[in-house]
């Protein structure tokens, strides 16, 4: 059998699957649409196909006049037939990675902790090594709520419920089981044609908690443990906590009216019954599983107090040590529920007990359980779920995830200038010099009064602002310090941007004692002041500013005895947007090295760089596990957070057992990171070429989207941007000001709308001019010079990868459908010219540093994957386009309207990963 026949063979399951799904899918359109509708989406999936998206061919005439005779409810039921499509082979494609992963089982595949142990060994890295890597490491997914998650909730569970039934089809042993799996499947098929693919009322902040919080039910709570258990049986010890997560929604104020201290209560008391409940969950089924008699069998002193402490008088148990035991940590843990969120246990065996002050205080008591077992001949019966809620208890404590809070900078110096002025220390906070302000700013920490007037009427912006401060106080009190860890400074630029919150956390009891010399030995922060540095001008500033910061009289001593941590966050949306692709990632791998040297001059103070990255390849995204090992050396050291985006949580973490090796990749990258690959500087002329290519692409960029005139127009006109802001798919707004500015516009919709429009220009303009500048001279060794960088450099290797695969998902054929809805036809002709101009320079730079003419050459899973749903976007895109020539024409009709927001529901869910 060939290579080809092998791999064909493998993925006949695959195919077996979209096959089944998509017939199902054609019998319940025809069911509930009638013949005619689904003859015509037939006709346009073939000639979807034929056309390959070229208009000019005859297939592709044939399918334009189609697609514009289609009236508007016609138009409407194709959308939803060919959006839902994508959604079903996302399904099947998932099922696959499992199947083909289990396939893999016992061998290693890169990604994996079976992987990664493999190439310890190798490298002869010891086991105490590695557990002491693993003690010192910190490593956090942090869920935020950015506006790119299209689904909504009944979709995703009518998506989950399919899953399942395909998974149950592998186990069905004869075929009155397969046609009963069958009609199952055309059930929740079903289902999902008839509910409701659009939200009729924009998200609420609420709304994003309950969603997040789904992802912790189906993979988190259970997923995280299971891997700890993982890590501890391939080291034979046990592992010390240190993967934790993160959440932003709730505590994320930065461009969102909505978000205020009631909500970021809301996000802290959700998070903490959401895991206080597994845990009384998880107790009651240990009390019906340990129900030994002592009659039987002994148990410990400790046990038998715990029992006896438990008020559990039911005669039928009074020989049934442990399961007395049990109800009595029931009864503990249903007052602590009580006590820290108001909510109450679903079962009460005897009426609530005393609340556990902390964690620490529960674990005892299981560990007592465990350690009776032990004991007692219980091993057997120790392990398993047991086991799992201990290390539950470990990592996820009574908070469940740790709340950031972050805000722009320049609220913090408007609530500055408030206070100041009303108590007449400054008149006019904002108009003083930088050194000025660090001067003040300093003699502030180094007072212990407030600066609160009680007789003075402040703003409700002011109070807003320090209520989210005081309810980080209480939050923290009640649910304990890693509640609220981290507060992130957006559009950080100068040093007093870091001293202002540290003023605000003083003023608002979050900081102890001060930096007078009185007290400068004891005083310290409860918040980890992060600084979020965006622009490529912020990135490069990061170190100098840190520098500086750290330069202060008391500043590094009150770190030191704060946390010893300095979190940095790098974000890769905005400086993309201001710099392109290549700038932004080069800015990032320079601004990462300078930091990591710094603070290896800095004793006592740990650097942990935290990742803003998105789905789309233009805001960072790419498979993580490339990502981290592209860090620049001694960036990692086991400390980094990332966040985790928009429809990306769902692809990466719905499915609980996609969702484990996704959180798998982040473990086994961290271990790789931090161990092999530390200290393994590139060569400096891999730097040096990178640089030049660095300006030479900026230039590019910024000359298209910047300098363009007309280029805003363009946009505007050739994406779906402004349709994209009444989706209703988050709760803060497209833009951060009331303009049409790039500079204005939040990167996410940026990125979303070239994605919609497939240009994807984000992710790869302005590497083609770089190249090719750059080989005007020796251009022999310059290419030579490309391609070792591509070989030997991960982080080259993974930007030209992830560049290699937005160019496969992009279509400029599809593009130019877009270009054509731009009302000025000449400026449309001459900006799209450029884009295509850039597109073909780029794509023939990617084939010199790769040597690969062909797309996804090292990725032939993704490229199958891609050659076969294209041709059901596409109809996605045609129609989507023509619906929005129509709207803009003033055809307003509610159905064109539902037909575009359903069409990039559709788009989005086949490219996976826009956001």
């Amino acid at each position: 059998m060939t290579v080809e026949q092998d791999d064909a063979e493998k993925q006949k399951p695959l195919f077996e699957d979209i096959r089944l799904l998509g017939q199902i899918l054609g019998d319940t359109v025809r069911e509930q649409e009638g013949e005619e509708i689904y003859e015509r989406i037939e006709k346009i999936r073939r000639l979807s196909i034929a056309g390959k998206g070229k208009a000019d061919s005859e297939a592709g005439r044939e399918l334009e006049a189609l697609l514009q005779s289609l009236s508007p409810a016609e138009t409407a039921s194709v959308i939803r037939a060919f959006a839902y499509f994508s959604h079903l082979a996302n399904i099947a494609e998932d099922r696959h990675f499992l199947r083909r992963r289990a396939a893999h089982e016992p061998q290693t595949q890169p990604g994996g902790l079976a992987y990664s142990f493999e190439r310890l060994r190798a490298a002869g890295v010891a086991p105490e090594r590695i557990e002491q890597t693993l003690a010192e490491s910190y490593v956090s997914p942090v869920l935020t709520a950015h506006p790119t998650e299209v689904q909504r909730r009944s979709t995703l569970d009518a998506e989950r419920a399919i899953a399942d039934l395909l998974a149950a089809r592998e186990l069905c042993r004869n075929q009155a089981e397969l046609r009963d799996n069958e009609a199952q499947l055309s059930g929740r098929v079903a289902q999902l044609w008839q509910t409701r693919l659009l939200r009729t009322a924009r998200l609420s902040v609420r709304d994003e908690i309950d969603n997040a919080l789904l992802y912790y039910h189906s993979t988190f709570i259970r997923g995280i443990p299971a891997l700890y258990a993982d890590l501890e049986q391939r080291l034979g010890r046990p592992v010390a906590p240190f993967f934790r997560m993160g959440n932003w929604i709730g505590g994320d104020r930065d461009g969102n009216p909505n978000v205020n201290a009631e909500t970021l209560e809301i996000s802290v008391k959700a998070h903490a019954e959401t895991i206080l409940r597994h845990y009384l969950f998880e107790v009651h089924l240990l009390g019906g599983e340990l129900s030994m008699s002592r009659v039987l069998v002994d148990c410990s002193p400790d046990l038998a107090a715990l029992a006896e402490a438990s008020g559990d008088a039911n005669p039928h148990r009074a020989d049934e040590t442990y399961r007395r035991a049990l109800t009595g940590v029931y009864a503990r843990l249903a007052g602590t529920l009580k006590a820290l969120t108001g909510a109450v246990a679903l079962r009460h065996a005897v009426a609530s007990g005393q609340p556990y002050r902390n964690p620490e205080e529960f674990c005892r008591d299981l560990v007592v359980v465990r350690e009776s077992l032990l004991a007692h001949h219980g091993a057997v019966l120790a392990r398993g779920r047991l086991t799992e809620l201990i290390r539950a208890v470990d990592v996820f404590g009574f908070h469940m995830a740790t709340t950031d809070l972050r805000q722009n900078s320049d609220q913090h110096e408007a609530v500055l200038k408030e206070l100041l002025a009303a108590v007449r220390i400054a008149p006019d906070y904002t108009a003083l010099s930088e050194d000025d302000r660090i001067t003040l700013l300093l003699r502030l920490l180094a007072d212990r009064r407030v600066l609160r007037a009680p007789d003075v009427e402040y703003s409700a912006n002011l109070r807003s602002e320090l209520a989210v401060f005081e309810t980080a106080r209480s939050a923290r009190q009640r649910f304990g310090d890693a509640a609220i860890r981290h507060y992130i400074i957006s559009h950080t630029e100068s040093v007093s941007d870091l001293l202002e919150v540290m003023v605000l956390q003083k003023e608002c009891g979050l900081m102890h004692g001060t930096l007078h010399e009185a007290d400068r030995d004891t005083a310290r922060l409860d918040l980890i002041v992060t600084p979020l540095f965006e622009t490529i001008e912020d990135l490069r500033a990061a170190e100098p500013i840190m520098r500086a910061f750290y330069g202060l009289p008391g500043i590094a001593d009150l770190i030191r005895r704060s946390s010893g941590v300095q979190d940095v966050m790098l974000g890769y949306s905005d400086s993309n947007k201001d710099g392109g692709y290549f700038t932004s990632t080069w800015e990032l791998y320079r601004g990462s090295t300078a930091l990591a040297a710094y603070f290896d001059s800095l004793p006592g103070v740990k650097l942990r760089l935290f990742h803003g990255r998105g789905g789309a390849v233009g805001r960072g995204g790419g498979p993580s596990y490339q990502a981290i090992l592209a860090q620049p050396p001694g960036t990692v050291r086991g400390q980094f957070r990332l966040t985790e985006q928009g429809e990306v949580i769902a692809a990466k973490y719905a499915n609980p057992l996609i969702g484990k090796r996704n959180l798998e990749t982040l473990m086994a990258a961290n271990l790789e990171a931090s161990l092999l690959i530390e200290g393994k500087a590139p060569p400096a002329e891999f730097l040096d070429a990178a640089e030049r290519l660095s300006r030479l692409s900026m230039k590019a960029y910024r000359g298209l989207v910047y300098e363009t005139p007309g280029f805003v127009d363009y946009f505007y006109a050739a994406t779906p941007i402004a349709e994209i802001a009444e989706l209703n798919i988050g709760s803060r707004p497209a833009s951060r000001k009331a303009t049409r500015r790039i500079e204005d516009l939040r990167a996410i919709p940026w990125s979303f709308s070239w994605g919609q429009a497939r240009v994807a220009l984000p992710g790869w303009f302005g590497f083609g001019a770089a190249v090719e500048d750059f080989l005007r001279e020796d251009k022999e060794a310059r290419q030579a010079l490309l391609r070792r960088m591509c070989k030997e450099w991960p982080f080259f290797a993974a930007l030209l990868s992830n560049m290699d695969m937005v160019l496969a998902k992009a279509d400029l054929e599809i593009a130019r459908r877009y270009a054509e809805l731009v009302p000025d036809r000449a400026a449309a002709e001459r900006i799209f010219s450029a884009i295509e101009a850039e597109w073909n320079r780029t794509v023939a730079a990617l084939e010199i540093a790769t040597g690969q003419a062909k797309r996804l050459a090292d990725n032939p899973a993704l490229a199958r994957s891609i050659a076969h749903r294209f041709p059901y976007i596409a109809p996605l895109n045609y129609l989507q386009a023509e619906l929005l020539r129509r709207w803009r024409a003033g055809q307003i009709d509610h159905k064109a309207r539902v037909g575009i927001l359903i069409a990039i529901n559709g788009i989005a869910a086949g490219l996976r990963n826009t956001g």
